[in-house]
């Protein structure tokens, strides 16, 4: 389906949104992950709506952001002072983060609706690439403090209803989030890092039952070098949320490529 076309089920993508604003500084080192994100609403049908799940929000609910003309969240430091000026001026979509609210509520999950927030850069970012006219009304919804991975798999169930929707859900991480190792200035292979992500290919696009799917994402940690690759889970988990929003359905490999010099893919549902 060509972008303009209109769809009656909503899309899903994981994918990474670099590292701060790199990306649309030009960095040479995001050149794959700027090509794929361009091309990526080639692919897509056009949406009513974008909702994100962003590595960068964590509350100790499930918070929708609900405000109508969301400002900018430089959420990062120690860029050069045009990284601070730039602008993503999208419509908020108070309604949809009303009616997720609503879904959460039915699935018995807490969730709160904030107004005041503004959009952070797992947001800004990729958007910039694939939507630049921000025209597109964008929502949020954050991760659940305790990044729990089962607590992620039901907020993504709960959405389910979603998929009826024409709308484009994104999970906003990094399928590799290890700071240390990207600021090592080491190159070349890294095959503890290649092993994570073959898995995490294998894990959500093999022929495996849903249960079975979901239940490797849950046990994440077992997975081989699994804690090189994320010391800390906030850039994994918009994956559970998307693999439970979708039922445990296999996804499709989009992007298998270097972010940053380390291998980091991406998936569609």
């Amino acid at each position: 389906m060509e972008t303009g076309e209109h769809s009656n089920r909503a899309r899903v993508v994981y994918f990474s949104h670099g590292g701060g604003p790199l990306p649309i500084l030009w960095d040479p080192g995001h050149q794959a992950m700027i090509d794929f994100m361009r091309d990526l609403p080639s692919k897509l049908p056009l949406p009513d709506a974008i909702l994100v799940i962003s590595a960068h929000w964590e509350e100790g609910q499930a918070t929708l952001l609900g405000t109508p003309s969301p400002p900018m969240l430089y959420d990062y430091y120690g860029f050069p002072e045009e990284a601070y000026d730039v602008e993503y001026p999208a419509p908020g979509s108070p309604k949809l983060a009303g009616d997720i609210a609503g879904l959460l509520r039915e699935a018995g999950i807490p969730s709160v609706v904030d107004t005041q927030r503004g959009l952070d850069h797992g947001v800004f970012i990729p958007l910039m690439m694939m939507y630049p006219q921000a025209d597109i009304p964008v929502t949020q919804l954050s991760l659940v403090r305790g990044l729990d991975p089962e607590a992620h798999l039901a907020l993504g169930r709960a959405l389910k209803p979603l998929l009826d929707k024409n709308i484009l859900v994104i999970g906003s991480g990094f399928s590799f989030h290890n700071l240390r190792e990207f600021f090592s200035h080491r190159g070349g292979n890294d095959d503890r890092n290649d092993a994570f992500q073959d898995w995490l290919k294998e894990t959500c696009t093999a022929d495996l039952a849903p249960e079975e799917r979901e239940g490797r994402l849950r046990s994440w940690e077992d997975a081989p070098h699994a804690r090189y690759c994320h010391p800390r889970e906030e850039h994994l988990l918009p994956l559970h949320v998307c693999c439970g929003m979708t039922g445990g359905e296999a996804g499709t490999v989009i992007f298998d490529d270097t972010i940053m010099g380390k291998r980091a893919v991406a998936l569609l549902w």
